[in-house]
C-alpha cells in the first residue's frame, strides 16, 4: 500500500528540498574554510585563559559529536608564574574533542597526538598547575579529561616543588616495533631533590583515561640518589598509575633511604639487592615473591603498602634463612660491617648510641610486620643463634612485641614500647632471660668453656629520651641476673683472687672446675644510676661478694668484688678487686692499698728470713657458704623499680 503523503507532488518537492538543504549544510560545514577562523579562535582562547594561544600555520576540522581537530604550528603559553614558557609547543597537534561536554564547560579530549612537541608541566604546593584551562589554575575542575596521548619526537619538562621533582624527558617513537614497545624515552633531573635518571621503552599510546583498562607495556631502568630500579611489566592506567603488574629489581645503599623517595618507613640496612613481583590496585601496593640479600644476609617474604587511609599502612612477613649479625648493626645502632666497630651514632668516648630518634618517620605511617631469622651468624659480643620480632607501629607508637632471641642455648624474650607522641619520647622495656648456658655465653673466653650452668634474668626499664643514650641515661627499673647450681672454672676464680699458688698448680696440672652453689647480680635503677642490690658468686672454693654502681648516663663503672676463699693456699695476695673506668675503656685490678699492705708485710718478714715472707701470703680460708636461697630471693626482688 502506497503512503498517501508521498503521492502529493507538493510533499515530494518539500521533502526533496529539505534533503538538498541538509546536504548543502553538511557540505558547507565539511568544506568550511576552518583555517580562516584561526585568528578569531586564537584571540578568544587567549582572552578567556589570560595567556597566549596561537595556531600559527593551519587549522582543519572534521566535525561531529566528537570532532577531530588538526592544528599545525601550535603555541600555548604557560601562566606567568611557571618556569617554562610553553605548556604546549608542537609542529602538529591532532586531537578529538567531545562537543556535548564542551557546551557544559568541560573539555574532554579522547585522543591527542603531538608531533615535534615540547610540553612544560608544573604544579605548585598551593595547587596551581599549568595544565588547568582557566584563569584560576588551582581549579581542579578546569583540568581537561584526556583519554589517550601519543607524543612523537618530543620532550616533557615536569616540575613539582612538593615532590622535589625537576625532570626533563625525551620521547622518540619508532615506526616499527615488533615487541609492541615503540616509544623510547630518556629522562634526567631530580626526584625528591636527589639526582634522577631513567630510560626505557613503552607502548606508543599512553592511556590516561581512568575508564580504559587496556594493559600498557613498559620497561624502565631508573636511578634516584643511590637507589636503582629495573622494572618490566604493564600498567592499565598510566595517569593514576593503577593496576601495575611488573617484575622489579631494586638495589641501593640503605633501605631506610626509601622513606625519602617513596614515603615507606623501613629500617636502616647495609647495601641490598632485592627482586620481586610488584602489583598495584587502586592505592594498594603489594610486593610478593621477594628474594634478595642485605649485606651478607638473605631476605624473602611479602609486603603490602596501603595508601587509601590518611596514614599509610605497611603489612607483611619477611624472613631470613641466614642473618649475618654485622648486617643487623645499622638497625640496632651498631657500626656497619667493615667499619672500625664503634657503635654508630655514639659520642666520642661513649658507647651508647646518641643518634636521634626520627619522630616524623614513626608518625608517617602505620605498620604490622613480622620478621624471623632462622640462623644468626658472626656475633662477637653475644652468641645469638636465631630471633624473631613482631613490629607494630600505630599513630607514632612503636611496639616490638614479642621480641624473641635465641641466646647461648637459652632465650631472651619480651617487649619494647616507644611512644613518640610525647617529647622526649617515652620507652618501656621488659626482657626475660631464660636458660642461657654459661659455657656458651662467652665463646671467646677459654676459661668459661668448661663452666656449666644456666642463667636467668630480667631487664625491666622505662625512661624518656630521643636516643638510646638518653633513654638509658634516664631509665629507672630493675636489672637482675641469677644462676643456680653449676660448675665454673677454678682458674678464673683464682685469677680474680690473685692466688699465685693455685694458679701455678693449675698451670702445671691443667684447669679444673669447681661446684657453683649460686650466683647473682642485681641492680636497682633510678634515673640512669644502677645501684647493686646483690652481687654474689658462691662456689665450694670461694665466695665473692660485691657492691657498687654503674652510671648509664655517664657510662662509668664503680664495682668492688671481695673474694673470700674456703681453702688454704700459699702465694695468695688476695685483695678486693676493683672494676672501674668507663664503658669504652673499663679497668680491672686489685685494690692497690690493700695489696700494698700485704706486700709490705711480706717484705719485712723477708728481711728477717726469706721463708717467713710466705707467711704473709698464706690464706687461712675464712670464707663461708652463702645462703643461696636468701641471695637469689633478694636479687630477684626489685625495690627501685617498684618505687
Amino acid at each position: 500500500m502506497k503512503n498517501p503523503l508521498f503521492q502529493s507532488a507538493s510533499a515530494r518537492k518539500w521533502l526533496a528540498g529539505t534533503v538538498a538543504l541538509l546536504v548543502v549544510l553538511a557540505s558547507g560545514i565539511y568544506f568550511f574554510p576552518w583555517d580562516s577562523l584561526r585568528e578569531p579562535i586564537n584571540r578568544y582562547v587567549s582572552e578567556q585563559l589570560g595567556r597566549r594561544f596561537a595556531i600559527t600555520q593551519h587549522l582543519a576540522v572534521r566535525p561531529g559529536l566528537t570532532s577531530t581537530v588538526r592544528a599545525e604550528g601550535v603555541e600555548f603559553s604557560n601562566p606567568e608564574w611557571a618556569s617554562e614558557p610553553f605548556l604546549v609547543k608542537a609542529g602538529v597537534a591532532e586531537f578529538d574533542i567531545e562537543l556535548l561536554p564542551l557546551l557544559l564547560g568541560k573539555v574532554v579530549l579522547p585522543r591527542i597526538v603531538l608531533t615535534e612537541a615540547q610540553l612544560g608541566l608544573q604544579i605548585e604546593p598551593d595547587g596551581r598547575r599549568t595544565w588547568a584551562l582557566s584563569r584560576d589554575t588551582s581549579d581542579v575542575s578546569a583540568v581537561p579529561v584526556i583519554g589517550a596521548l601519543l607524543v612523537n619526537n618530543g620532550s616533557v619538562h615536569y616540575r613539582a616543588a612538593a615532590q622535589g621533582a625537576n625532570i626533563t624527558a625525551q620521547f622518540t617513537l619508532a615506526e616499527e616495533a615488533p615487541d609492541q614497545l615503540p616509544l623510547r624515552f630518556n629522562a634526567k633531573g631530580k626526584w625528591k631533590n636527589e639526582a634522577f635518571s631513567a630510560d626505557g621503552r613503552s607502548g606508543g599510546v599512553l592511556q590516561l583515561n581512568q575508564n580504559i583498562q587496556a594493559p600498557f607495556p613498559i620497561e624502565v631502568n631508573a636511578t634516584a640518589g643511590r637507589t636503582t630500579l629495573k622494572a618490566k611489566g604493564s600498567i592499565a592506567n598510566i595517569a593514576e598509575f593503577a593496576s601495575l603488574d611488573a617484575t622489579v629489581d631494586l638495589q641501593g645503599r640503605n633501605l631506610g633511604e626509601l622513606y625519602k623517595l617513596l614515603g615507606v618507613v623501613l629500617p636502616s640496612t647495609p647495601p641490598y639487592k632485592l627482586r620481586g613481583k610488584l602489583l598495584k590496585k587502586g592505592k594498594v601496593w603489594s610486593a610478593s615473591q621477594i628474594q634478595g640479600v642485605l649485606g651478607k644476609s638473605d631476605l624473602s617474604g611479602a609486603l603490602s603498602f596501603d595508601q587509601s587511609a590518611a596514614v599509610p599502612m605497611l603489612t607483611g612477613k619477611v624472613a631470613s634463612k641466614l642473618l649475618d649479625f654485622a648486617d643487623l648493626g645499622p638497625v640496632v645502632g651498631l657500626a656497619p660491617s667493615g667499619s672500625s666497630g664503634r657503635i654508630a651514632g655514639a659520642a666520642s668516648g661513649k658507647v651508647l648510641p646518641v643518634a636521634t630518634l626520627d619522630v616524623d618517620r614513626l608518625k608517617a605511617m602505620n605498620a604490622d610486620v613480622t620478621y624471623a631469622a632462622a640462623d644468626i651468624r658472626h656475633v662477637k659480643a653475644l652468641p645469638l643463634d636465631k630471633g624473631s620480632v613482631h613490629v607494630k607501629l600505630k599513630d607514632g607508637v612503636l611496639d616490638l612485641e614479642p621480641v624473641s632471641l635465641g641466646v647461648a642455648g637459652g632465650s631472651v624474650a619480651g617487649r619494647i614500647h616507644i611512644d613518640a607522641n610525647v617529647v622526649p619520647a617515652a620507652f618501656n622495656t621488659r626482657l626475660d632471660v631464660r636458660g642461657v648456658q654459661l659455657n656458651q655465653l662467652f665463646p671467646a673466653v677459654e676459661t668459661t668453656k668448661s663452666s656449666l650452668g644456666k642463667i636467668s634474668g630480667q631487664f625491666d626499664l622505662k625512661g624518656r629520651g630521643n636516643s638510646a643514650a638518653q633513654m638509658l641515661g634516664s631509665a629507672s627499673g630493675d636489672v637482675a641476673i641469677l644462676m643456680g647450681k653449676g660448675e665454673i672454672s677454678n682458674i678464673l676464680l683464682e685469677y680474680m683472687g690473685l692466688d699465685g699458688g693455685e694458679i701455678i698448680k693449675f698451670l702445671v696440672r691443667g684447669d679444673r672446675t669447681v661446684q657453683l652453689r649460686c650466683a647473682a647480680a642485681a641492680f636497682d635503677v633510678t634515673d640512669g644510676l644502677m645501684t647493686s642490690r646483690a652481687i654474689v658468686l658462691d662456689t665450694t672454693d670461694t665466695v665473692i661478694n660485691g657492691r657498687g654502681r654503674v652510671s648509664l648516663a655517664k657510662e662509668t663503672l664503680d664495682i668492688v668484688l671481695e673474694p673470700s676463699p674456703k681453702d688454704r693456699s700459699i702465694l695468695s695476695l688476695r685483695s678486693p678487686l676493683l672494676i672501674g673506668g668507663t664503658f669504652v675503656a673499663p679497668s680491672v685490678g686489685p685494690d692497690k692499698a690493700a695489696l700494698a699492705g700485704r706486700v709490705g708485710i711480706g717484705l719485712v718478714l723477708a728481711a728477717i728470713n726469706p721463708l717467713l715472707a710466705l707467711a704473709a701470703t698464706v690464706e687461712t680460708g675464712p670464707g663461708h657458704d652463702a645462703d643461696c636461697q636468701a641471695v637469689l630471693a633478694k636479687a630477684a626482688k626489685p625495690t627501685a623499680g617498684k618505687r
